[in-house]
């Protein structure tokens, strides 16, 4: 098996390039991938002490933001390394101030594992929820490297559990230490042998509480929203613009609009505009417009989604429609707004959490879009009922980050 999987990632490593010149997320995934080792070279030394942070993308960035800031603190002169494995959290992230060099994680080649732990040569290791590449964590494991998993997530569908003696779960046996969200993850790894496992909880949980203490005030939101209800539709795809453009269509608007596209592609939300027919400002086009006069604004820029949310009546969250995963619901539901999503979230258990509570409304079609959002706009009752089902959640949920932050405390300090 190992053999097998070898030669499919030496064929993936190969054939990538074809696909970038069919897809610009794809050319950011090979291209930025061959600047890796020099950007290591250029800003960590051999004489550096060095910890890395691994993360799948932005969404496990905020999980492990917590623990980075917390491992700053322990460890104030060492480096720190942050790599991303997709497009989406790296072009987001990569000058952050929070890490002395920002990269992608090469393709887990048996050569790349090996040479990017000569130049990074860390001496802790930390992975975030779920991001498993077997040659790098076994070549952590032959250096000896201190290796911990944090807000660890796993599913019974995982090829780790298909047996208890298998290749891949053997790679598994690097980290000294699990933190995961649920008790099915603990009991899933207890099942194959690891006891070396905290019920954590998600430090997410700590990362929106703490957004509660900052100044979320934006002028320009304030500027458009006016006295309005808002609805705010975050990262969203194709496939929630879709749901968007027919509610428009169907509904005359006393409602205020915020889209934020997960990809700012231009074309795609000029056609979006055209065809809406409402009066819609850009945010990139905003300066001297009179915000108040429009029914649609477009946030075609990154980084401020958590401060908007703040100004929402109702989130509807992107990525669940289709199947390119649910982005953070947990963003919006710090602020005690209802959420609606689309279905597809049975790997995401704060989604299946809040639907169970019914503060997220899981819809299907966009008619079924439509009459749940029509009901909560119509209903400032049950907006506020569903709003403070989230919230409570949220406030019950933290405490991730100082179970994992006393650990390290205990071990290493």
């Amino acid at each position: 098996m190992q053999t097998l999987y070898n030669i499919l990632i030496w064929l993936a490593e190969k054939l990538l390039p074809i696909t970038s010149f069919f897809s610009p997320k794809m050319k950011l995934f090979v291209e930025g991938r061959k600047h890796t080792f020099a950007i290591i070279t250029k800003k960590i030394k051999p004489t550096d002490t060095v910890i890395w942070f691994h993360v799948a993308s932005l969404g496990e960035y905020e999980q492990g933001l917590p623990i980075i800031k917390v491992v700053k603190e322990l460890y104030p002169n060492h480096k720190v390394v942050l790599s991303f494995f997709s497009p989406s959290g790296y072009e987001v992230k990569k000058t952050s101030a929070l890490a002395d060099a920002v990269v992608y994680l090469p393709i887990d080649t048996a050569k790349n594992a090996r040479e990017f732990l000569d130049l990074v040569h860390p001496e802790l290791a930390f992975f975030v929820k779920y991001d498993f590449w077997p040659n790098f964590l076994k070549e952590l494991k032959k250096r000896e490297i201190r290796s911990f998993l944090i807000s660890g997530g796993f599913r019974e569908s995982q090829y780790f559990f298909k047996s208890k003696k298998n290749w891949f779960n053997e790679s598994l046996q690097v980290f000294e230490h699990f933190f995961v969200q649920n008790n099915k993850s603990k009991e899933l790894l207890n099942s194959i042998g690891f006891k070396n496992v905290t019920l954590s909880g998600d430090t997410r949980f700590d990362r929106v509480v703490n957004q509660l203490q900052q100044s979320n005030k934006l002028e320009f939101v304030e500027e458009f929203v006016g006295d309005k209800l808002c609805l705010v539709a975050g990262s969203t795809w194709p496939e929630e613009e879709e749901y968007l453009m027919k509610f428009i269509a169907q509904n005359k608007l006393d409602l205020k609009i915020i889209i934020a596209p997960h990809f700012i592609d231009k074309d795609r939300i000029r056609n979006f505009v055209k065809n809406t027919g409402i009066p819609a400002v850009l945010f990139s086009e905003k300066e001297g417009k009179q915000l108040r006069d429009y029914d649609l604004l477009i946030v075609d820029t990154v980084g401020l989604l958590t401060k908007i949310y703040s100004y929402a009546d109702i989130a509807f969250v992107g990525g669940s429609i289709g199947n390119t995963g649910l982005h953070n619901i947990l963003e919006p539901a710090t602020f005690g707004i209802p959420i609606i999503t689309g279905a597809n979230f049975e790997k995401f258990p704060e989604a299946i959490d809040l639907s169970g509570r019914h503060g997220l409304s899981a819809v299907q079609t966009a008619d079924e879009f439509i009459l749940v959002l029509n009901e909560l706009l119509n209903n400032p009752e049950l907006r506020l009922e569903t709003g403070n089902i989230n919230k409570r959640y949220i406030e019950e949920n933290v405490g991730a980050t100082q179970i994992v932050e006393n650990y390290l405390r205990d071990t290493f300090c």
